[in-house]
């Protein structure tokens, strides 16, 4: 039999594509309002392995990949995609999105993305949103599954993601044993 227990808390990471860079400064600002300060931000990426939201954003887009500092509850992860589903509302124009946030979640073996679409490797977590297993940490580094999006397999997302791993290792040591349960909402 097995005995139910806590998980482990786990690192927030959002990844946030748009055409306007300079609006990643507004939302990020917002995003560390709800989630708390950020702990390493990447490089601007290029979004250019898929042309799927080229129609509502236009044809040259960036990906930004954020941290925070807090450990969260990883049961946490659909009320987090719904409220960056809100945020993204707030800054669309004419029914079209300006930004597009990924929120997803990181531990020591795996990062797993919130959607709000169903398909058979993802999981129901609640609330109309699923989790996708998008990497699984093995030997040494993240390793993309068949169903991994081209950009989160990239080797330079894979790169960045296993620097943010090696620090959330450290922060996990230095957690309280109740660093799941606390924490700002959602």
């Amino acid at each position: 039999m097995s005995i139910p227990q806590a998980p482990d808390p786990v690192k927030l990471v959002i990844g946030a594509v748009t055409a306007e860079k300079t609006l990643l400064l507004e939302v990020a600002g917002q995003l560390e309002r709800l989630f708390g300060p950020l702990d390493i931000v990447s490089a601007w990426m290029p979004f250019d392995r898929t042309d799927y939201y080229a129609a509502e954003m236009g044809p040259l887009l960036w990906r930004r990949m954020m941290a925070f500092k807090r450990l969260v509850d990883p049961g946490r992860l659909a009320a987090v995609k719904i409220a960056t589903n809100e945020l993204e509302g707030r800054w669309a124009e004419a029914g079209r999105r300006r930004v597009n946030l990924d929120p997803g979640i990181l531990s020591r073996e795996r990062f797993v993305l919130a959607t709000g679409k169903n398909f058979s490797h993802r999981i129901y977590l609640g609330d109309g949103i699923w989790g996708d297993l998008t990497l699984i940490f093995h030997l040494g580094g993240f390793d993309p599954l068949p169903w991994t999006y081209p950009d989160y397999a990239a080797p330079e997302m894979r790169a960045f993601l296993a620097l943010i791993r090696k620090k959330y290792v450290v922060d996990l040591k230095a957690a309280p044993a109740d660093a799941a349960g606390n924490g700002n909402q959602p």
